[in-house]
Protein backbone atom coordinates (compact mmCIF):
# COMPACT_ATOMS: atom_id res chain seq x y z
CA UNK A 1 0.00 0.00 0.00
CA UNK A 2 1.75 3.58 -0.89
CA UNK A 3 2.40 6.14 1.64
CA UNK A 4 2.16 9.15 0.39
CA UNK A 5 4.47 10.67 3.19
CA UNK A 6 7.34 8.55 1.48
CA UNK A 7 6.39 10.23 -1.94
CA UNK A 8 10.63 10.71 -3.24
CA UNK A 9 12.02 9.54 -0.27
CA UNK A 10 13.90 6.00 -0.22
CA UNK A 11 10.79 4.27 1.13
CA UNK A 12 9.18 4.32 -1.86
CA UNK A 13 12.23 4.04 -3.91
CA UNK A 14 13.09 1.16 -6.29
CA UNK A 15 16.80 1.36 -5.23
CA UNK A 16 15.96 0.50 -1.48
CA UNK A 17 16.50 -3.05 -0.42
CA UNK A 18 16.95 -5.49 2.57
CA UNK A 19 14.69 -3.72 4.08
CA UNK A 20 14.40 -4.46 8.02
CA UNK A 21 11.40 -3.19 9.93
CA UNK A 22 11.65 -2.62 13.63
CA UNK A 23 9.59 -0.82 17.00
CA UNK A 24 10.78 2.12 18.92
CA UNK A 25 9.56 2.69 22.49
CA UNK A 26 6.35 4.20 20.94
CA UNK A 27 5.41 0.90 19.01
CA UNK A 28 5.51 2.50 15.67
CA UNK A 29 7.37 0.87 12.92
CA UNK A 30 10.84 1.97 11.76
CA UNK A 31 12.15 0.49 8.27
CA UNK A 32 15.64 0.56 7.20
CA UNK A 33 17.65 -0.94 4.57
CA UNK A 34 20.60 -0.02 1.98
CA UNK A 35 20.54 1.37 -1.29
CA UNK A 36 21.76 -0.11 -4.42
CA UNK A 37 23.75 3.02 -5.46
CA UNK A 38 25.38 2.89 -2.29
CA UNK A 39 24.35 6.80 -2.31
CA UNK A 40 24.03 6.57 1.18
CA UNK A 41 26.22 4.02 3.78
CA UNK A 42 23.76 1.92 5.50
CA UNK A 43 21.64 1.86 7.64
CA UNK A 44 19.47 3.89 5.55
CA UNK A 45 15.80 4.78 6.62
CA UNK A 46 12.44 4.99 4.70
CA UNK A 47 12.67 8.83 5.14
CA UNK A 48 15.96 9.45 3.48
CA UNK A 49 16.17 11.73 0.32
CA UNK A 50 18.94 11.90 -2.81
CA UNK A 51 18.89 13.14 -6.41
CA UNK A 52 18.89 9.78 -7.58
CA UNK A 53 15.03 8.23 -6.80
CA UNK A 54 12.93 6.08 -9.38
CA UNK A 55 10.06 5.21 -7.64
CA UNK A 56 9.68 1.91 -7.10
CA UNK A 57 7.44 -0.16 -10.11
CA UNK A 58 8.84 2.17 -12.58
CA UNK A 59 13.14 1.22 -12.71
CA UNK A 60 13.63 0.08 -15.64
CA UNK A 61 17.21 -0.99 -14.96
CA UNK A 62 19.12 1.54 -16.90
CA UNK A 63 22.22 3.05 -15.17
CA UNK A 64 21.85 6.49 -13.68
CA UNK A 65 24.18 8.65 -16.27
CA UNK A 66 27.00 10.49 -13.87
CA UNK A 67 27.41 14.09 -13.72
CA UNK A 68 29.40 15.47 -16.32
CA UNK A 69 33.05 16.85 -14.06
CA UNK A 70 34.84 19.64 -15.74
CA UNK A 71 38.42 18.65 -16.68
CA UNK A 72 41.13 21.03 -15.24
CA UNK A 73 43.60 21.67 -18.23
CA UNK A 74 46.58 20.17 -18.39
CA UNK A 75 49.76 21.83 -17.74
CA UNK A 76 52.70 21.27 -20.09
CA UNK A 77 55.50 18.80 -18.58
CA UNK A 78 57.84 21.96 -18.44
CA UNK A 79 55.64 23.51 -16.10
CA UNK A 80 55.43 20.88 -13.90
CA UNK A 81 56.51 21.60 -10.24
CA UNK A 82 59.03 19.44 -8.60
CA UNK A 83 57.97 18.05 -4.61
CA UNK A 84 56.84 20.22 -2.14
CA UNK A 85 56.34 22.97 -4.85
CA UNK A 86 53.14 24.42 -5.98
CA UNK A 87 52.10 23.82 -9.67
CA UNK A 88 52.59 26.96 -12.10
CA UNK A 89 49.99 26.84 -14.71
CA UNK A 90 51.07 26.76 -18.12
CA UNK A 91 50.24 29.75 -20.31
CA UNK A 92 50.50 30.63 -24.12
CA UNK A 93 50.00 33.85 -25.38
CA UNK A 94 50.31 35.14 -29.12
CA UNK A 95 52.22 37.46 -30.43
CA UNK A 96 51.02 40.91 -30.64
CA UNK A 97 51.38 40.98 -34.84
CA UNK A 98 48.69 38.01 -34.47
CA UNK A 99 46.44 39.50 -32.48
CA UNK A 100 46.32 42.56 -34.93
CA UNK A 101 45.41 40.68 -38.15
CA UNK A 102 42.34 40.70 -39.85
CA UNK A 103 41.70 36.95 -41.29
CA UNK A 104 42.58 37.80 -44.73
CA UNK A 105 46.35 38.65 -43.16
CA UNK A 106 46.22 36.37 -41.56
CA UNK A 107 45.63 33.20 -44.17
CA UNK A 108 48.54 35.43 -46.29
CA UNK A 109 51.12 34.86 -43.33
CA UNK A 110 50.32 31.07 -43.02
CA UNK A 111 50.48 30.62 -46.63
CA UNK A 112 54.23 32.07 -46.88
CA UNK A 113 54.99 29.59 -43.44
CA UNK A 114 53.97 26.74 -45.59
CA UNK A 115 55.20 28.17 -48.64
CA UNK A 116 58.99 28.61 -46.43
CA UNK A 117 58.56 24.75 -45.19
CA UNK A 118 58.08 22.99 -48.40
CA UNK A 119 60.43 25.40 -50.30
CA UNK A 120 57.90 26.81 -52.83
CA UNK A 121 58.27 30.41 -53.00
CA UNK A 122 56.81 32.91 -54.98
CA UNK A 123 58.37 32.77 -58.68
CA UNK A 124 58.26 36.08 -61.08
CA UNK A 125 57.87 35.95 -64.84
CA UNK A 126 60.21 37.25 -67.13
CA UNK A 127 59.51 40.97 -67.63
CA UNK A 128 59.26 40.69 -71.83
CA UNK A 129 56.11 38.20 -71.08
CA UNK A 130 54.53 40.47 -68.87
CA UNK A 131 50.95 40.83 -70.23
CA UNK A 132 51.79 38.49 -73.18
CA UNK A 133 49.85 36.01 -74.79
CA UNK A 134 50.19 32.84 -76.02
CA UNK A 135 48.17 32.34 -79.29
CA UNK A 136 47.11 29.05 -80.06
CA UNK A 137 46.51 28.99 -83.69
CA UNK A 138 44.51 25.80 -85.05
CA UNK A 139 45.71 23.93 -88.64
CA UNK A 140 42.29 23.80 -90.03
CA UNK A 141 41.13 26.78 -91.68
CA UNK A 142 38.16 28.93 -90.60
CA UNK A 143 38.50 27.52 -86.75
CA UNK A 144 39.30 30.04 -84.24
CA UNK A 145 42.22 30.74 -82.73
CA UNK A 146 42.66 30.72 -78.43
CA UNK A 147 44.08 33.25 -76.95
CA UNK A 148 45.61 32.59 -73.24
CA UNK A 149 47.17 35.27 -70.93
CA UNK A 150 50.73 34.23 -70.61
CA UNK A 151 50.36 35.02 -66.61
CA UNK A 152 47.38 32.14 -66.40
CA UNK A 153 49.96 30.01 -68.23
CA UNK A 154 52.51 30.67 -66.46
CA UNK A 155 50.60 30.13 -62.84
CA UNK A 156 49.70 26.35 -64.15
CA UNK A 157 53.52 25.85 -64.86
CA UNK A 158 54.64 26.83 -61.32
CA UNK A 159 51.85 24.95 -59.83
CA UNK A 160 52.61 21.76 -61.51
CA UNK A 161 56.69 22.50 -60.60
CA UNK A 162 55.61 23.38 -56.92
CA UNK A 163 53.48 19.90 -56.57
CA UNK A 164 56.62 17.87 -58.38
CA UNK A 165 58.79 19.35 -55.59
CA UNK A 166 56.05 18.51 -52.43
CA UNK A 167 56.58 14.70 -54.39
CA UNK A 168 60.21 14.07 -54.29
CA UNK A 169 59.94 15.66 -50.57
CA UNK A 170 57.53 13.54 -49.66
CA UNK A 171 59.62 10.16 -51.61
CA UNK A 172 62.65 10.94 -50.17
CA UNK A 173 60.76 11.00 -46.34
CA UNK A 174 59.00 7.71 -46.82
CA UNK A 175 60.16 5.40 -44.37
CA UNK A 176 58.14 2.62 -46.21
CA UNK A 177 60.08 2.80 -49.68
CA UNK A 178 63.14 0.85 -50.43
CA UNK A 179 66.65 2.81 -51.56
CA UNK A 180 65.49 1.27 -55.13
CA UNK A 181 62.12 2.21 -55.33
CA UNK A 182 63.32 5.36 -53.93
CA UNK A 183 65.63 6.05 -56.94
CA UNK A 184 62.88 4.85 -59.78
CA UNK A 185 60.23 7.27 -59.11
CA UNK A 186 62.80 9.87 -58.74
CA UNK A 187 63.82 9.35 -61.87
CA UNK A 188 60.30 9.46 -63.41
CA UNK A 189 60.23 12.89 -61.05
CA UNK A 190 62.93 13.88 -62.88
CA UNK A 191 62.16 12.71 -66.59
CA UNK A 192 58.95 15.14 -65.88
CA UNK A 193 61.10 18.28 -65.31
CA UNK A 194 63.00 17.51 -68.20
CA UNK A 195 59.91 17.11 -69.94
CA UNK A 196 59.14 20.79 -69.39
CA UNK A 197 62.46 22.31 -69.54
CA UNK A 198 61.28 23.88 -72.55
CA UNK A 199 58.96 26.46 -70.20
CA UNK A 200 62.07 27.81 -68.94
CA UNK A 201 62.14 30.94 -70.95
CA UNK A 202 59.77 32.29 -68.85
CA UNK A 203 60.97 32.05 -66.10
CA UNK A 204 62.74 35.54 -64.82
CA UNK A 205 65.10 33.61 -62.45
CA UNK A 206 67.59 31.08 -63.43
CA UNK A 207 67.17 29.23 -60.26
CA UNK A 208 63.26 28.88 -60.82
CA UNK A 209 63.71 26.53 -63.61
CA UNK A 210 62.77 22.90 -64.33
CA UNK A 211 66.37 21.00 -64.14
CA UNK A 212 66.26 17.55 -65.77
CA UNK A 213 68.46 15.30 -66.68
CA UNK A 214 71.70 16.26 -69.00
CA UNK A 215 70.59 16.66 -72.71
CA UNK A 216 66.95 17.66 -71.87
CA UNK A 217 67.72 21.53 -72.00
Amino acid sequence: MDRPELDKRCGSCARFVRVIETFDENGEVKRKGECLLMVWPPPLYEHNTCSQYVKRGTFTGKPVPKARVARTPRTSPRAAARPGEPRVPFTFELPEELLDMNADEFREVLREVIRDELGVAEVELGGRWQGGEVVLKPGKEGTQEKRIPIEALFAKIVMIRDRLRVLEQKINGNGKLSAEEKVQMQQYVTGCYGSLTTFNVLFAEKGDQFVGQKGDD
